[in-house]
């Protein structure tokens, strides 16, 4: 797996899982219930994976969709 995207905010996220769904492209979600640790605040980002066989057709349905690719 590889992440494509992180981002603090929940709707981003949301909606490039279902962009990359409807395309056929499975996506896991990491890190979404670290909001525990945080309290709530929306300070840890969450990070959505797919395969690597996957990334550089996901990258650019992203693109396409203006959906920035925040990595580090």
């Amino acid at each position: 797996m590889k992440e494509l995207l992180r981002s603090t905010d929940p709707t981003v996220i949301a909606f490039a899982s279902a962009l990359l769904s409807g395309e056929g492209i499975e996506v896991f979600e990491m890190d979404v219930h670290m909001s525990v640790l945080e309290g709530s605040i929306g300070v840890l980002p969450r990070r959505l994976m797919v395969r690597e066989g996957d990334l550089d057709e996901a990258e650019m349905i992203l693109r396409d969709n203006e959906i920035g690719l925040g990595r580090s």
